[in-house]
């Protein structure tokens, strides 16, 4: 999700990676129903269905890291985020960005996974261990972070926290862009290998959990 972020904001400007991290911020909201309600977990007793999901995700993030490299391409134009050009980029991306990142979320296993454990956990009066859910070093975290939950200021302090971070991220790296002219094209570069790298991985998952 970052990666789509950080990408948006230094090609397209603030308000594109903006609507991207509200992209992933409407997922996790749906998300968050959809296990409250015990939805989510259905995807969890079905093998199969979570390996289509995870083939899917590894095919977005490499359609959409072939997109970041050619956006390191057009960074480095002369004039190409000057003006009224990059106003018309920004305004007619924005959607994109949006649109990208929801539906990217929305086929990330591991974001289901988390609302399967850590997020039903928010509403649930007890402790949580939150970062002994984080996937292949959760062993090594445990004990690091644990929170009372059930309160609903906990979930609002969270979706908070949230939109803080698609807030003042995006912004963070525009001002960089603003005063390092070659940093546009080096996020979109590191953007578009985070990218590919994990369409990789996800599409080796998927083989392996369909196989």
């Amino acid at each position: 999700m970052n990666a789509i972020i950080a990408e948006e904001s230094v090609v397209r400007g603030w308000v594109a990676g903006f609507k991207a991290g509200l992209g992933a911020m409407t997922a996790d909201a749906i998300f968050f129903v959809l296990a409250a309600l015990g939805v989510v977990a259905f995807v969890e007793r079905f093998p199969t269905v979570r390996a289509v999901m995870v083939g899917t995700g590894g095919i977005l993030m490499l359609y959409f890291a072939y997109g970041a490299a050619r956006d390191v391409r057009s960074s480095f134009q002369p004039g190409s985020r000057d003006g009224r050009e990059a106003e018309t980029a920004a305004e007619s991306s924005g959607s994109t960005g949006f649109r990208k990142a929801f539906v990217l979320a929305l086929t990330n296993p591991y974001q289901i996974l988390f609302w399967l454990t850590i997020g039903v956990g928010l509403l649930k009066p007890g402790t949580l261990d939150v970062l002994a859910e984080t996937p292949y070093v959760g062993g090594e975290l445990a004990g690091t972070l644990v929170v009372e939950t059930g309160s609903p200021a906990l979930v609002v302090g969270f979706f908070g926290g949230i939109f803080l971070w698609v807030t003042g991220f995006p912004a963070a790296l525009v001002g960089a862009e603003r005063r390092v002219d070659a940093f546009a094209p080096v996020v979109a570069g590191v953007s578009a290998v985070v990218l590919a790298g994990f369409g990789v991985l996800f599409l080796s998952q998927a083989a392996g959990g369909l196989l």
